[in-house]
């Protein structure tokens, strides 16, 4: 009889839960089928979600159905957004601009999908595009395919504090970019939080629903849209409960099926290991750890864990899940490859480890920022002033392409001259097709006549940064650091300060960005570091004019695209050292 009532108060709270979530979830929500062929709203009967076709978010690019064999009815379990494409064949890059109901200082989750399903014929077939996603002017991720049929979702979460978020998608010589799906979704609760605050966004790197048996789930009930993929190794055992489990105490607010069920080791003594590797050894992980216990614990009975990250406490031991609510642990690493989390039952504990639910996160640094509504109109004034042809698509400064070329052309291809003022990495480079793009015009100068050779100015810049600042853009790019660099005693010192102990023994290694992985000429390396270093010197006079240094990047960039032949053709056979 107790089953019965609890059976049924299970049913009633999940129906009242459904009911008021249905009501309530939407609220926010933009949901864009991108390459609809109709233009206005239709409901996915799936998940009830309605979609509403990309018209009023993008005016570029191209609309196609993905072929026959992977739509339906051929394929009855495609998602509904997958089954058109709108794809971009012109431009470098194209972009959706999203209009947030309220911006002001609010996380979203934004997911993108994609499945190329021969949309244009199978032309891409033998090599599958690839290309880069971008949120505002911040790279996001990279886009890529193992096969036609396979589906990719990238997911980020990210603050703003903008009217507009612009998703762009940029091409990059690898293929047609194109896409199928685009979701915003409000987060309103202070969630997912990190000692960076608002500084930087978090990519989804996998969300596993562990205990769960039977595939993906994506639940009308999650006020946060999440999808949620199954993970239950050979090692472990699954368990399910009907119980009522309060889901929303924590405000991750995972759904019920997701926190009803759970995983434990078949071997008690053993622990639950989840292990997973980066290929970015810099790369920071955030992980999201969901617990409910649902299972009635005689008084002799116990379940206390130790969890550790690559050996480090994840949280204060012992940890006991709560009864019949679901809550969140979180913890962060960096600096390795690879990663273990573990739980392993105490040695007071009676019961094994259990665990419902992980959301593993990577931390995207926001580097780079949007432009200012001001600083868009002194873009629309330069192009106006300058006769500049070229149109933007959503924000006008990225991403970035040679800025070398941007500054000479202010310096000394413009007329009249400009000179900047605060050169940097997050401050985005112009030409007179601007197709190089530089950003924060504020402190910029004009010179008012050509023949003049001076102009008064007070100091200006970014700390870091501050005269010689392009010469600390070279070296950023070449060495893949910050312009403060920290060592590895926590001190922070110049890029300058960086480079110049590597110099001085000559290991052109030390100095490069690991992530090249000696892919790269010796020669090319050099004459780079070497024209960075001329732009850093103490005293002005002393550095070369632009135009010398676009003539000396320009002869670095030719000699590694020379070697483009030789790579084509090297095949599995030892590689020249240059």
């Amino acid at each position: 009889m107790r089953a019965n009532r609890s059976l049924l108060l299970v049913l009633f709270c999940t129906l009242a839960t459904a009911i008021l979530v249905h009501g309530q979830t939407h609220t926010g929500y933009i949901s864009i089928d991108c390459g609809a062929p109709i233009k206005g709203i239709e409901r996915d009967i799936v998940t009830g979600i309605s979609y509403t076709s990309d018209d009023d978010f993008i005016t570029t690019g191209d609309n196609f159905n993905v072929s026959e064999e992977y739509n339906y009815p051929a394929n009855p379990n495609l998602p509904y957004v997958l089954a058109d494409v709108r794809a971009f064949p012109k431009g470098d890059r194209n972009c959706y601009s999203l209009k947030p109901s309220d911006a002001t200082d609010n996380l979203y989750l934004i997911r993108a999908s994609f499945m190329y399903g021969n949309y244009d014929g199978g032309v891409n077939q033998k090599a599958l595009p690839e290309f880069d996603l971008y949120l505002n002017v911040n790279f996001w991720s990279t886009v890529k395919f193992k096969n036609a049929s396979e589906q990719v979702f990238k997911e980020i979460l990210t603050y703003t504090d903008s009217e507009f978020l612009y998703v762009c998608l940029v091409n990059k010589g690898r293929g047609t970019p194109f896409i199928s799906g685009l979701e915003l979704r409000p987060v309103n609760s202070p969630i997912y939080n990190t000692e960076f605050g608002r500084n930087i966004s978090l990519v989804l790197y996998q969300r596993w629903d562990t205990g769960y048996l039977n595939g993906t789930g994506r639940y009308q009930n999650d006020v946060y849209d999440r999808i949620w993929s199954p993970y239950t190794p050979d090692s472990w055992s699954s368990i399910r409960t009907t119980e009522y489990i309060d889901v929303f105490q924590s405000g991750y607010s995972p759904p019920y099926e997701v926190i009803n069920t759970a995983a434990s080791p078949k071997s008690e003594e053993e622990p639950m290991e989840l292990l997973w590797t980066s290929d970015d050894t810099n790369a920071t992980f955030y992980a999201y750890l969901y617990f409910a216990e649902f299972e009635t614990l005689e008084t002799n009975e116990s379940r206390k864990m130790k969890i550790s990250w690559n050996g480090s406490p994840f949280s204060e031991d012992p940890f006991i899940s709560p009864f019949e609510y679901s809550t969140t642990l979180s913890a962060s690493r960096s600096f390795t490859s690879d990663h273990l989390i573990s739980l392993q039952k105490t040695e007071d504990s009676t019961l094994p480890p259990m665990l419902n639910a992980i959301e593993i996160f990577t931390a995207q640094s926001l580097d780079e920022f949007y432009t200012a509504t001001e600083e868009v109109q002194a873009m629309e004034t330069i192009r106006s002033t300058y006769k500049v042809k070229k149109v933007w698509s959503g924000d006008p400064c990225a991403p970035r392409l040679y800025p070398w070329d941007g500054l000479e052309y202010l310096h000394q291809g413009c007329r009249p001259p400009i000179i900047h003022r605060d050169v940097k990495t997050a401050n985005i480079l112009l030409n007179d097709n601007l197709e190089a793009k530089i950003a924060d015009f504020g402190v910029s100068k004009v010179f008012p006549d050509d023949d003049l050779t001076h102009v008064e100015t007070a100091v200006m810049g970014t700390p870091g940064y501050i005269d010689p600042d392009f010469g600390i853009v070279l070296l950023e790019l070449i060495t893949g650091q910050r312009a403060i660099v920290r060592t590895k005693e926590g001190e922070k010192i110049s890029v300058i300060h960086f480079v110049e102990p590597f110099l001085e023994t000559g290991e052109l290694d030390g100095v490069v960005d690991p992530l090249l992985q000696g892919d790269y000429s010796s020669d090319s390396a050099w004459k780079f570091v070497e024209v960075a270093m001329s732009c850093v010197r103490e005293r002005g006079f002393n550095r070369p004019a632009m135009n010398q240094v676009v003539s000396e990047l320009q002869q670095c960039l030719a000699a590694e695209l020379a070697r483009e032949p030789e790579r084509s053709s090297e095949g599995n056979g030892d590689r020249e050292v240059d």
